[in-house]
């Protein structure tokens, strides 16, 4: 799942979903900020000291997804802004079914952010 300019790439694994995100830590609200060179800007007022943010992050992305915290998962990018994310299937032989409903709660995302 990608677009156009600035479209945020998603893949689909055995696990789940991938895809980036570009975190500005200390930010004034929790938002989704839209594309940023193919990752989901995400804005959070946790700072980036002793895994605040990242724990913020798995929250929101969460919450924004209607998923629970445990199926949020940081892949990579602990310590830095950029981070690929993993969004795990809701069980471990995902349906068609499944997969369309994640895929679609996953491009939601980008929808809100873009507005």
């Amino acid at each position: 799942m990608s677009g156009g300019d600035g479209a945020v790439a998603v893949r689909a694994t055995a696990e789940g979903l991938v895809f980036q995100i570009k975190v500005l830590p200390r930010s004034s609200k929790n938002a989704l900020a839209g594309p940023h060179d193919g990752a989901l800007k995400v804005k959070l007022t946790a700072p980036p000291v002793s895994g605040a943010a990242n724990r913020m992050c798995v929250a929101f992305l969460a919450r924004q997804l209607g998923m629970p915290k445990s199926s949020v998962e940081i892949l990579s990018g602990l310590t830095g802004r950029n981070k690929e994310i993993r969004v795990r299937w809701p069980q471990e032989s995902p349906t068609v079914e499944d997969r369309r409903r994640l895929a679609g709660a996953v491009r939601a995302l980008w929808e809100a952010a873009g507005e």
